[in-house]
């Protein structure tokens, strides 16, 4: 099937809100507010979900985070689906979501990264609708920096808008921001200086290919099911090959190639004519870096890896779109993704 893109977003256009993995807490439920708010000042309408609890490592049972998550995502008044942020279980909702409903109803936007990647990934994959990885809700209201766009600037573009982002040049080298005691906190602290790494050598570069990835430590655990078959989407809509891209949220260098190791064995990058690595700060080891531990599991691959791509849990956010053609450059002296909605 073709890459399937949800209508652009319109003022007036409702966003649906829900947790599909874990809930937001009560002294953190002002940052929501502050995000929604912003959703709001776009002239978009918010549909806030019913599974948004935040005492527990998720905000319902699975059957009920599923209905909610397929109900939004089916429903015509609804134009964008965007939680919170990620979690650990998303899992869980895999073999309880409608997917034959999924796959004829109107596409709709679906927005996230981390647990997130958990559905957002399979529902390209399974459906062929384009799904965008980056900036959860909690994250929207910070400014986005020059060279970045913000997902609310992804959904209001049309089928065949093409977009091009450049790394800041800056990222956050530790700590997160305490949405507690400063909900509405705007600005990134982006303290240390960096761009894009080549790991396989040099040279410039630049290639092409349709995208699709996403967050390591939940989609190795789906390698070898029906809900990651890259080589069918490769096949059926990446007749020239695949940027894939990965990245690591936090586990230490070891379990990341262990990790990468399995998901290329099963066939994850086979198509690939390059690959993307978000930057992490993950642990290394003494003998084994996080660059060295990506290498030594996709350097077998012979296809050009870079990393320190803004597509990770490090601020700021690179969004990426499952399922959109995409055009990496790298050289001396400019790095860059384009992405076409085509």
């Amino acid at each position: 099937m073709p890459v399937r893109y949800p209508r652009p977003l319109r003022p007036g256009d409702r966003v649906g809100i829900t947790s599909p993995s874990s809930g937001v807490n009560e002294k953190l439920r002002e940052r929501l507010h502050v995000a929604i708010r912003d959703v709001e000042a776009r002239g978009f309408e918010v549909v806030l979900g019913k599974c948004m609890d935040g005492s527990g490592h998720v905000s319902a049972p699975a059957a009920a985070r599923a209905d909610e998550l397929t109900s939004l995502l089916t429903d015509p008044e609804i134009s964008a689906v965007v939680p919170p942020w990620g979690g650990e279980l998303a899992i869980d909702l895999l073999p309880l979501l409608d997917w034959d409903q999924l796959r004829v109803a109107e596409p709709t936007w679906l927005v996230g990264f981390s647990d997130l990647s958990t559905i957002i990934t399979p529902l390209t994959l399974l459906t062929g609708t384009a799904t965008i990885h980056g900036n959860n809700l909690m994250d929207t209201p910070y400014r986005t920096p020059d060279g970045l766009v913000s997902w609310l600037d992804i959904v209001s573009a049309p089928r065949g808008h093409q977009f091009t982002q450049i790394p800041p040049g800056h990222h956050r080298s530790t700590g997160w921001d305490d949405y507690a005691a400063q909900p509405e906190v705007r600005e990134y602290t982006l303290d240390a200086p960096g761009t894009w790494t080549r790991l396989d050598g040099s040279g410039d570069l630049e290639v092409e290919g349709r995208l699709i990835g996403g967050c390591i430590e939940t989609l190795c655990n789906l390698t070898g099911t029906a809900f990651l078959n890259v080589s069918d989407f490769a096949r059926t809509e990446a007749a020239d090959g695949l940027l894939v891209y990965v990245e690591a949220a936090g586990d230490d260098a070891f379990t990341i190639c262990r990790n990468l190791h399995g998901m290329r064995l099963a066939g994850f990058f086979d198509a690939a004519n390059a690959v993307l690595v978000g930057r992490t700060s993950a642990p290394g080891a003494p003998s084994l870096s996080q660059h060295q531990a990506v290498l030594d599991a996709l350097g077998p691959l012979n296809v050009p890896i870079i990393a320190d791509v803004e597509c990770g849990h490090v601020p700021p956010y690179m969004p990426i779109v499952n399922g959109a053609h995409g055009r990496l450059v790298h050289t001396s002296t400019r790095s860059e993704l384009t992405q076409t909605l085509v």
